[in-house]
């Protein structure tokens, strides 16, 4: 019997079925199961054109699932879809999430407090010690640092990282299988035991000059922030920092020299709206990541109860007293007061004075919690 995720597996190797068209498949059929077996005639009137059902049964005829789904799990690959709890939160919030991601390594729910690095290949000193910096403070705060596994800020920020004992993720612009470039495969295996790899590639697709921009939207899409370290006026990072203000992620840019070509493209998002990174500090404050470590222990000792389901249901981006909010939960004031202050521990309110009190919303504009 093939796994489920199988099949999601083999639409993956279908060019021209990606996010959209998958999905209008899954609406139609039920499932991926279904999907894939699907006569031409079916898959005409769920709406594929000729040449993509000709495309999809030439590649149906020819590929096992079940080897493939061996290949899978031979290597301790992991494969997340759309269905799976273990779906990234934040990157299932962008416009058209990969329906399929691979990763080496592991994912955790303390992964929604991330940050990427991101950067010029040719990395000047300047560049090297300012991502060395921001990636040692944000992993000795708690924080995720995401980037690409590319020479340059991309190597120092996750060699940073894991140097200041934190962890961080790496998104390919290949397979997981395919480690690109070669003489970074010993620092792939140090983000593998210390975060993961992270691609919607298939097994076995080479590193390709077409798959990095495309593979920039989930490493924005995993973060909370993305930060622009050296970026020419034509870096793959802007890119990136493109896909970051479209998700409705914060973009900050490290400024430099006006004459230094690797700090025109940063300068440039500074001049367009972005924020400028003049501490690490500033992304700590601004982004409300100066507890993380707290809140991280605090959720994970202090699950959510009816009680707190209670009192989220009643706060809004308005703030509210105190004894307002006890008046419509109907509660003991000792009980909503107990209650608030633990919930501010775990992130999920704020007191902003005089005992009144707001829902957490998170970069989205979303209550994190409540309605």
């Amino acid at each position: 019997m093939v796994d489920p995720k199988a099949y999601w597996v083999g639409f993956n190797l279908v060019k021209g079925i990606g996010a959209a068209r998958l999905g209008t498949l899954l609406r139609y059929f039920g499932d991926a199961e279904t999907a894939w077996n699907a006569s031409p005639e079916e898959l005409r009137l769920a709406g594929l054109g000729p040449k993509l059902v000709e495309t999809f049964q030439q590649l149906r005829s020819s590929v096992s699932l079940e080897r493939v789904w061996e290949r899978v799990q031979s290597q301790g690959i992991q494969v997340m879809t759309w269905e799976d709890e273990a779906y990234p939160t934040r990157l299932k919030q962008i416009d058209q999430p990969p329906p399929v991601l691979y990763l080496r390594g592991t994912l955790v729910a303390e992964d929604e407090w991330a940050v990427a690095l991101v950067g010029t290949r040719g990395i000047t000193a300047y560049g090297r010690q300012v991502t060395a910096e921001l990636a040692s403070v944000l992993a000795r705060r708690g924080v995720t640092v995401v980037s690409g596994l590319a020479r340059g800020v991309d190597a120092e920020a996750h060699k940073a990282c894991l140097a200041a004992g934190g962890r961080t993720l790496a998104v390919l612009g290949s397979g997981v299988d395919q480690i690109y470039p070669q003489e970074h495969r010993q620092l792939a295996e140090r983000i593998i035991s210390n975060g993961g790899l992270v691609s919607d590639y298939a097994l076995g697709t080479p590193p390709d000059g077409v798959n990095f921009p495309p593979r920039n939207r989930i490493i924005s899409g995993l973060s909370i922030a993305v930060v622009v370290v050296e970026a020419g006026d034509h870096s793959g990072a802007l890119i990136t920092a493109e896909f970051a203000a479209e998700q409705g992620r914060e973009v900050f840019a490290v400024p430099g020299n006006i004459t230094a070509p690797k700090s025109m493209g940063c300068n440039r998002l500074i001049q367009q709206g972005a924020r400028p990174l003049l501490s690490v500090d500033d992304v700590l404050e601004a982004l409300d990541l100066t507890s993380v470590s707290q809140q991280r222990a605090a959720r994970s000792v202090l699950p959510k109860d009816e009680v707190e389901s209670k009192l989220l249901s009643i706060l809004s981006k308005e703030p509210l007293h105190v004894d307002d909010i006890r008046a419509q939960a109907e509660m003991p004031i000792e009980k909503v007061s107990a209650t608030l202050a633990l919930m501010e521990l775990k992130g999920m309110v704020r007191q902003v004075g005089g005992m009144t009190y707001v829902a957490v919303r998170d970069e989205m504009g979303d209550y994190i919690y409540g309605a």
